[in-house]
């Protein structure tokens, strides 16, 4: 069995309101150190042994449901499950 952990972010491009509000809030905590905050997703799915290709599997979970590609970019990594 493998863990996937998936990591959906926006792209850089893309105004991201909630981190800016989350920003705010910790500078007037007194965190002014703080630069900037984006805002994101974390995903791990489990899946059992497969003959199927795990890397190409997962990219085409991450395009057709877990991330929006037009506005969002994503990553992954792979490990044995404990």
């Amino acid at each position: 069995m493998k863990k996937v952990k998936i990591y959906v972010t926006l792209r850089e491009s893309v105004l991201d309101p909630q981190g800016s509000a989350v920003k705010g809030s910790l500078v007037n905590m007194g965190y002014k150190e703080v630069e900037d905050v984006r805002i994101g997703k974390y995903l791990e799915l489990l899946i059992n042994d497969t003959d199927r290709d795990l890397n190409e599997m997962v990219k085409e979970m991450c395009e057709k449901l877990l991330a929006n590609t037009v506005i969002e970019d994503y990553r992954f990594e792979i490990e044995e499950a404990n």
